[in-house]
Protein backbone atom coordinates (compact mmCIF):
# COMPACT_ATOMS: atom_id res chain seq x y z
CA UNK A 1 0.00 0.00 0.00
CA UNK A 2 1.43 3.43 -0.94
CA UNK A 3 2.03 6.03 1.76
CA UNK A 4 -0.15 9.19 1.74
CA UNK A 5 2.87 11.24 0.67
CA UNK A 6 3.59 8.95 -2.28
CA UNK A 7 -0.11 8.95 -3.14
CA UNK A 8 0.03 12.74 -3.27
CA UNK A 9 3.07 12.80 -5.56
CA UNK A 10 1.62 10.04 -7.73
CA UNK A 11 -1.27 12.32 -8.66
CA UNK A 12 1.22 14.28 -10.78
CA UNK A 13 1.13 12.95 -14.38
CA UNK A 14 4.95 12.96 -14.57
CA UNK A 15 5.20 10.89 -11.41
CA UNK A 16 2.51 8.49 -12.59
CA UNK A 17 4.50 7.97 -15.78
CA UNK A 18 7.71 7.40 -13.78
CA UNK A 19 5.95 5.01 -11.39
CA UNK A 20 4.61 2.96 -14.30
CA UNK A 21 8.02 2.92 -15.99
CA UNK A 22 9.75 1.73 -12.79
CA UNK A 23 7.12 -0.94 -12.23
CA UNK A 24 7.66 -2.15 -15.80
CA UNK A 25 11.45 -2.26 -15.34
CA UNK A 26 11.72 -3.91 -11.93
CA UNK A 27 8.44 -5.86 -11.91
CA UNK A 28 7.17 -4.31 -8.69
CA UNK A 29 5.68 -1.05 -7.44
CA UNK A 30 8.31 1.42 -6.21
CA UNK A 31 7.94 2.11 -2.49
CA UNK A 32 9.91 5.34 -2.55
CA UNK A 33 9.40 7.14 -5.84
CA UNK A 34 11.68 9.99 -4.75
CA UNK A 35 14.71 7.68 -5.00
CA UNK A 36 13.92 6.81 -8.62
CA UNK A 37 13.24 10.41 -9.52
CA UNK A 38 16.69 11.24 -8.16
CA UNK A 39 18.26 8.30 -10.03
CA UNK A 40 17.35 9.90 -13.34
CA UNK A 41 18.39 13.44 -12.41
CA UNK A 42 21.58 14.21 -14.35
CA UNK A 43 24.11 16.63 -12.85
CA UNK A 44 23.24 19.20 -15.54
CA UNK A 45 19.87 19.70 -13.82
CA UNK A 46 21.12 19.27 -10.25
CA UNK A 47 19.24 21.03 -7.47
CA UNK A 48 20.45 23.06 -4.53
CA UNK A 49 20.37 21.50 -1.07
CA UNK A 50 20.67 22.87 2.46
CA UNK A 51 24.40 22.26 2.11
CA UNK A 52 25.95 24.93 -0.09
CA UNK A 53 28.80 22.57 -1.01
CA UNK A 54 26.49 19.91 -2.49
CA UNK A 55 23.98 19.96 -5.34
CA UNK A 56 21.55 17.04 -5.56
CA UNK A 57 21.80 14.77 -8.62
CA UNK A 58 22.06 11.05 -9.37
CA UNK A 59 25.83 10.91 -8.77
CA UNK A 60 25.67 9.57 -5.21
CA UNK A 61 23.20 6.85 -6.25
CA UNK A 62 25.49 6.06 -9.20
CA UNK A 63 28.38 5.54 -6.77
CA UNK A 64 26.29 3.14 -4.68
CA UNK A 65 24.84 1.30 -7.67
CA UNK A 66 28.28 0.81 -9.23
CA UNK A 67 29.46 -1.01 -6.08
CA UNK A 68 26.31 -3.14 -5.79
CA UNK A 69 26.34 -4.10 -9.48
CA UNK A 70 30.06 -4.92 -9.42
CA UNK A 71 29.76 -7.12 -6.33
CA UNK A 72 26.72 -9.08 -7.54
CA UNK A 73 28.27 -9.55 -11.01
CA UNK A 74 31.46 -10.78 -9.34
CA UNK A 75 29.51 -13.32 -7.27
CA UNK A 76 27.60 -14.48 -10.35
CA UNK A 77 30.80 -15.05 -12.35
CA UNK A 78 32.57 -16.64 -9.37
CA UNK A 79 29.86 -19.32 -9.16
CA UNK A 80 29.45 -19.73 -12.92
CA UNK A 81 33.17 -20.30 -13.57
CA UNK A 82 34.50 -22.30 -10.58
CA UNK A 83 37.78 -23.20 -12.30
CA UNK A 84 38.76 -19.80 -13.71
CA UNK A 85 41.34 -17.56 -12.07
CA UNK A 86 40.98 -14.06 -10.68
CA UNK A 87 42.34 -12.45 -13.83
CA UNK A 88 39.70 -14.11 -16.02
CA UNK A 89 36.87 -13.17 -13.64
CA UNK A 90 38.06 -9.57 -13.42
CA UNK A 91 38.29 -9.26 -17.19
CA UNK A 92 34.81 -10.69 -17.85
CA UNK A 93 33.24 -8.55 -15.13
CA UNK A 94 34.95 -5.50 -16.60
CA UNK A 95 33.43 -6.16 -20.02
CA UNK A 96 29.96 -6.70 -18.57
CA UNK A 97 29.87 -3.56 -16.45
CA UNK A 98 31.79 -1.31 -18.83
CA UNK A 99 30.18 2.02 -19.71
CA UNK A 100 29.61 0.85 -23.28
CA UNK A 101 27.77 -2.29 -22.10
CA UNK A 102 25.71 -0.39 -19.54
CA UNK A 103 24.75 2.25 -22.10
CA UNK A 104 23.42 -0.49 -24.38
CA UNK A 105 21.49 -2.14 -21.53
CA UNK A 106 20.09 1.23 -20.41
CA UNK A 107 18.72 1.94 -23.89
CA UNK A 108 17.21 -1.54 -24.17
CA UNK A 109 15.42 -0.96 -20.86
CA UNK A 110 14.16 2.47 -21.91
CA UNK A 111 16.23 4.35 -19.33
CA UNK A 112 17.36 6.83 -21.98
CA UNK A 113 13.77 8.09 -22.13
CA UNK A 114 13.64 8.67 -18.38
CA UNK A 115 16.84 10.64 -17.78
CA UNK A 116 16.29 14.32 -17.02
CA UNK A 117 19.10 16.54 -18.30
CA UNK A 118 19.77 19.97 -19.74
CA UNK A 119 19.93 19.45 -23.50
CA UNK A 120 21.25 22.98 -24.02
CA UNK A 121 24.58 22.11 -22.46
CA UNK A 122 26.87 20.69 -25.14
CA UNK A 123 29.02 18.81 -22.65
CA UNK A 124 26.01 16.70 -21.68
CA UNK A 125 25.33 15.62 -25.25
CA UNK A 126 28.93 14.52 -25.73
CA UNK A 127 29.02 12.52 -22.50
CA UNK A 128 28.25 9.07 -23.84
CA UNK A 129 28.15 7.47 -20.38
CA UNK A 130 25.06 9.41 -19.25
CA UNK A 131 22.61 6.52 -19.68
CA UNK A 132 24.99 3.94 -18.21
CA UNK A 133 25.48 6.26 -15.23
CA UNK A 134 21.70 6.53 -14.80
CA UNK A 135 21.45 2.74 -14.96
CA UNK A 136 23.91 2.42 -12.08
CA UNK A 137 21.98 5.09 -10.17
CA UNK A 138 18.82 3.03 -10.74
CA UNK A 139 20.55 0.01 -9.18
CA UNK A 140 21.42 2.19 -6.19
CA UNK A 141 17.80 3.32 -5.90
CA UNK A 142 16.49 -0.26 -6.11
CA UNK A 143 18.95 -1.34 -3.42
CA UNK A 144 17.80 1.40 -1.03
CA UNK A 145 14.13 0.90 -1.87
CA UNK A 146 13.87 -2.89 -2.02
CA UNK A 147 16.93 -4.24 -0.21
CA UNK A 148 19.80 -6.50 -1.19
CA UNK A 149 17.90 -9.73 -1.88
CA UNK A 150 15.49 -8.12 -4.35
CA UNK A 151 18.32 -6.19 -6.03
CA UNK A 152 20.45 -9.31 -6.39
CA UNK A 153 17.55 -11.20 -7.97
CA UNK A 154 16.79 -8.27 -10.30
CA UNK A 155 20.39 -7.97 -11.50
CA UNK A 156 20.85 -11.69 -12.10
CA UNK A 157 17.45 -12.44 -13.67
CA UNK A 158 16.70 -9.18 -15.49
CA UNK A 159 20.20 -7.98 -16.41
CA UNK A 160 22.94 -10.62 -16.44
CA UNK A 161 20.93 -13.47 -17.92
CA UNK A 162 18.62 -11.46 -20.20
CA UNK A 163 20.97 -8.87 -21.65
CA UNK A 164 24.28 -10.73 -21.80
CA UNK A 165 25.33 -13.82 -23.73
CA UNK A 166 28.12 -15.03 -21.43
CA UNK A 167 29.67 -17.25 -24.08
CA UNK A 168 29.90 -14.30 -26.47
CA UNK A 169 31.37 -12.10 -23.75
CA UNK A 170 34.02 -14.73 -22.98
CA UNK A 171 34.91 -15.38 -26.63
CA UNK A 172 35.23 -11.67 -27.38
CA UNK A 173 38.80 -11.27 -26.15
CA UNK A 174 40.16 -7.81 -26.99
CA UNK A 175 43.88 -7.08 -26.92
CA UNK A 176 43.89 -4.31 -24.32
CA UNK A 177 47.59 -3.61 -24.79
CA UNK A 178 47.05 -2.87 -28.47
CA UNK A 179 44.04 -0.68 -27.66
CA UNK A 180 45.93 1.47 -25.17
CA UNK A 181 48.94 1.78 -27.49
CA UNK A 182 46.65 2.86 -30.34
CA UNK A 183 45.02 5.42 -28.03
CA UNK A 184 48.43 6.83 -27.05
CA UNK A 185 49.42 7.12 -30.71
CA UNK A 186 46.20 8.96 -31.57
CA UNK A 187 46.66 11.34 -28.65
CA UNK A 188 50.36 11.84 -29.35
CA UNK A 189 51.31 10.71 -25.84
CA UNK A 190 54.45 8.67 -25.04
CA UNK A 191 53.63 5.35 -23.37
CA UNK A 192 55.71 2.56 -21.86
CA UNK A 193 55.20 -0.64 -19.87
CA UNK A 194 57.45 -1.17 -16.87
CA UNK A 195 57.71 -4.79 -15.63
CA UNK A 196 58.81 -5.84 -12.14
CA UNK A 197 59.46 -9.54 -11.46
CA UNK A 198 59.11 -11.02 -7.97
CA UNK A 199 59.13 -14.46 -6.35
CA UNK A 200 61.14 -17.65 -6.76
CA UNK A 201 62.01 -19.36 -10.02
CA UNK A 202 58.92 -21.60 -9.93
CA UNK A 203 56.56 -19.09 -8.33
CA UNK A 204 57.09 -15.83 -10.15
CA UNK A 205 54.67 -12.94 -10.16
CA UNK A 206 54.89 -9.95 -12.47
CA UNK A 207 53.69 -6.40 -11.93
CA UNK A 208 53.21 -4.16 -14.96
CA UNK A 209 52.91 -0.41 -14.64
CA UNK A 210 51.79 1.70 -17.59
CA UNK A 211 53.38 5.11 -17.79
CA UNK A 212 51.71 7.77 -19.93
CA UNK A 213 53.90 10.82 -20.47
CA UNK A 214 56.13 9.44 -17.70
CA UNK A 215 53.30 9.37 -15.16
CA UNK A 216 52.09 6.08 -13.66
CA UNK A 217 48.61 5.49 -15.08
CA UNK A 218 47.60 1.93 -14.19
CA UNK A 219 49.01 -1.23 -12.61
CA UNK A 220 48.32 -4.90 -13.31
CA UNK A 221 49.63 -8.19 -11.93
CA UNK A 222 49.87 -11.73 -13.26
CA UNK A 223 51.90 -14.90 -13.32
CA UNK A 224 53.31 -13.99 -16.73
CA UNK A 225 54.54 -10.74 -18.26
CA UNK A 226 51.79 -10.89 -20.88
CA UNK A 227 49.04 -11.33 -18.27
CA UNK A 228 50.37 -8.47 -16.15
CA UNK A 229 50.54 -6.17 -19.16
CA UNK A 230 47.04 -7.12 -20.31
CA UNK A 231 45.61 -6.50 -16.84
CA UNK A 232 47.30 -3.10 -16.58
CA UNK A 233 46.13 -2.21 -20.09
CA UNK A 234 42.57 -3.35 -19.30
CA UNK A 235 42.48 -1.05 -16.25
CA UNK A 236 43.81 1.80 -18.37
CA UNK A 237 41.11 1.19 -20.98
CA UNK A 238 38.47 1.23 -18.22
CA UNK A 239 39.71 4.60 -16.95
CA UNK A 240 39.69 6.03 -20.48
CA UNK A 241 36.40 4.30 -21.41
CA UNK A 242 38.07 2.67 -24.40
CA UNK A 243 36.30 -0.39 -25.80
Amino acid sequence: MLSPILDFFSSDPKDKKLKNAIEHIIGENPSNLTLYRLAFMHASVSKETVSKSYRESNERLEFLGDSVLGMITAEYLFKKFPFKDEGFLTEIRSRMVSRESLNVVARKMGIDKLVEYDGNRKTVLTRTSMYGDAFEALIGAIYLDKGFRFTRSFIIKKILTQHFDIETVVSNNPNFKSLIIEWAQREGKPIRFDIVEEGSKHNKEFTATIFVAEEAFSVGQGYSKKKAEQTAAMKACEKLEIS
